[in-house]
């Protein structure tokens, strides 16, 4: 079946055709244990979010991931951007330092 890290990758490929996409396995950076594949960071830009809100961009994502979202990921943080908005960016920022799980 392959990586979670690659099952989300090929499926958000597959659905938005994306210009621009990394997905980025931020699990080490948490409390879980080595290996683990629960946390990621994704940053996409496509076409497909030309005159879309936020919150309809993440609601795209979810609908495309949402099984993995139900078995093995705990956490999805999402910087969306249509073409024209990334073209001034051309970074996302950082994620945020873990405070594990009882901060």
């Amino acid at each position: 079946m392959g990586s979670v890290e690659g099952i989300i990758r090929q499926k958000l490929e597959q659905a938005f055709s994306p210009a621009y996409l990394e997905v980025i396995n931020e699990s080490a950076s948490h409390s879980v244990p080595e290996g683990s594949e629960s946390h990621f960071k994704v940053v996409m830009v496509t076409d497909r979010f030309v005159g879309k809100s936020a919150v309809q961009r993440h609601q795209a994502i979810y609908a495309v991931v949402a099984e993995q979202l139900q078995q093995s990921v705990h956490a999805l943080a999402l910087h969306t951007y249509a073409p024209d908005e990334w073209s001034d960016k051309k970074s996302a920022p950082d994620s945020p330092p873990c405070l594990g799980g009882s901060k």
